[in-house]
């Protein structure tokens, strides 16, 4: 049963269609009015032609309406997040130009996620970088994957709307990974986590770590804003906080949920790849990845 639940979610991670249901949650959640949608977007739009400060590959309806969710429907919040997602892209073009989509399957368990969305939580995401053996392939290959699952994540509607919550689990991590993770990767990694990305991060959860967390966190608070901070949450290895912040109905079992519909980066990949139309391709290679058959 939670296999055919997992294959159906699996499946409408492609679904770009827009629905009664979701509208009335984006009006709650986004602050989205339907009456005034149209013209939002026509503003953004004339934001992004008059103040000449970043030139997006897309200005169509659709990719707009993404930094509008992203940011309440405040329209000048809006154009500043598309202006960050410019420049990030700009600056690090090596992150997914000419990038073999399909080829970042090799990050398997360094990222998981829960196929269990809801509007308290959203996506849930576990980072476990411990998983990650560096001698296989460079740390850049993991901040090219989460690009990657960023991207495609946000072509749908529900996760516009929703948004998400991580866990950052730090099980197994040791010197070796930390050694790797550079001012620049931290910086990357941040940007993708809604800084630079249309993307509505609800919390971060921080846990399963060990006097490494000094070392890890130094590198990465310098880039998270301020207004960020009340979303972050520090459990050690106490799995009774964590509940309190997240419903155990979400959480895998490992972190004593007893949520079944998850999957490694790998599976969920492949299943993109499987299930996938012309027009994600399109969308894709327009982005600058190299998508084969």
């Amino acid at each position: 049963m939670y296999e055919c639940f997992l294959e159906i979610a699996y499946e409408a991670e492609l679904n770009t269609k827009e629905d009664p249901e979701l509208l009335a949650a984006a009006s709650e959640i986004c602050n989205e009015n339907p009456a005034t949608r149209a013209t939002a977007i026509t503003e953004l739009r004339k934001m992004i032609f008059e103040r000449g400060q970043c030139k997006p590959h897309r200005t169509d309806d659709a990719f707009l309406l993404r930094y509008l969710r992203a940011r309440n429907f405040i329209v000048p919040r809006a154009h500043k997040l598309l202006v960050r997602y410019c420049s990030f892209r700009e600056e690090n073009e090596h992150l997914y130009k000419g990038v073999d989509l399909w080829s970042l399957m090799k990050v398997n368990d360094a990222y998981e996620g829960i196929m269990f969305d809801r509007p308290d939580v959203g996506r849930l995401s576990i980072f476990r970088f411990g998983t990650w053996d560096p001698s296989e392939f460079p740390v850049e290959d993991l901040v090219r994957a989460g690009m990657a699952m960023t991207e495609i994540g946000i072509r749908q509607p529900k996760l516009q709307v929703l948004g998400g919550s991580v866990i950052v689990d730090m099980e197994g991590l040791t010197l070796r990974h930390i050694s790797t993770l550079t001012p620049t990767v931290a910086y990357q990694i941040v940007s993708l986590m809604g800084v630079s990305m249309p993307a509505r991060m609800k919390t971060c959860h921080i846990i399963n770590y060990s006097w490494l967390l000094n070392t890890f966190f130094y590198l990465f608070k310098k880039f998270i804003p301020q207004q960020a901070w009340d979303k972050i949450f520090f459990h050690g290895s106490d799995l009774k906080s964590l509940h309190q912040h997240i419903d155990p109905e979400c959480l895998p079992p490992r972190y004593g949920g007893t949520c079944r519909n998850h999957g490694s980066f790998r599976k969920w990949l492949q299943k993109i790849k499987q299930y996938r139309d012309e027009q994600f391709d399109r969308e894709m290679k327009a982005l600058g990845y190299d998508v084969k058959e």
